[in-house]
């Protein structure tokens, strides 16, 4: 039987690679999903890509309260009811030591990876069905230490802290709220940060982040859209406020 079978579920940063890469996982197993993101161009095309009459989208900046209602109510209206959020839009910033770091960088990131969490949440929760399930995207950078990207590191942090404080919120509603924590994943992201660490390099850059795994590899994106997955079905009925660590080893130290 289809683990999501009559689910509906929200996903920010629905035109990512992590993000359309879990809504065709959900599709397939039998849920409703709705797609969000700020580029609407770029929605389009993952929602045509995906072809199912059981895809919406609905644009949206996630630092904004009025977006943010404005695709919790879409949801509502296209499918009855939210069931699963997967909040997962974030972006990376740029690579520089804290002591050049741009304040309107810093600004930009804690807006989208923070505040765009915790708006997701106040908006979402008091849509969601009794039993439902939040998946906020975190990092291994949610749990240690890296130079050079100290508002990244800044928000995935902060990212630990919202789950579980709403996870203890939920609870009285049996709503399950946890965070998942990829390493490297193989995908734009990640492209973008080798190249700033080693300009001209990224090559080089990627290696040496791949020997830092245990199982010599970055995720994939299907990786982490099982982990995913995992948390929103009722295979994780019994876990909340917790950390899915999808990393191939790499913070096993």
């Amino acid at each position: 039987m289809a683990k999501l079978a009559g689910k509906v579920v929200v996903i920010t940063g629905g035109s990512g690679a992590i993000g359309s890469t879990t809504a065709k996982l959900f599709l397939n197993e039998g849920a409703k999903v709705v797609l969000v993101d700020i580029n609407d161009e770029a929605l389009s095309k993952v929602a045509s890509e995906l072809n199912s009459p059981n895809v919406s989208y609905v644009t949206a900046d996630v630092t904004k309260a009025t977006d943010v209602q404005k695709y919790v109510k879409h949801a509502v209206d296209t499918f009855g009811k939210i069931d699963v959020f997967f909040n997962n839009a974030g972006i990376e910033g740029v690579v520089k030591p804290i002591t050049e770091y741009p304040e309107e960088v810093f600004d930009k990131l804690i807006a989208v990876n923070v505040k765009g969490v915790w708006l997701g949440i106040k908006y979402v929760l008091p849509e969601m069905n009794n039993g439902g399930s939040i998946i906020n995207t975190s990092s291994v950078a949610g749990l240690v230490g890296s130079p050079n990207v100290s508002a990244y590191v800044t928000s995935k942090h902060a990212v630990i802290g919202i789950t579980r404080t709403v996870a203890n919120e939920a609870a009285s509603r049996n709503i399950r709220v946890n965070s998942i924590h990829p390493s490297p994943v193989d995908n734009r992201m990640m492209r973008s940060l080798e190249e700033g660490y080693a300009p001209g390099e990224a090559e080089a850059a990627k290696k040496g982040f791949e020997a830092t795994i245990p199982l010599k590899r970055y995720a994939t994106n299907e990786d982490i859209a099982n982990g995913v997955l995992f948390l929103a079905s009722d295979d994780s009925k019994f876990i909340t406020g917790m950390k899915l660590v999808i990393d191939g080893g790499m913070t096993m130290a």
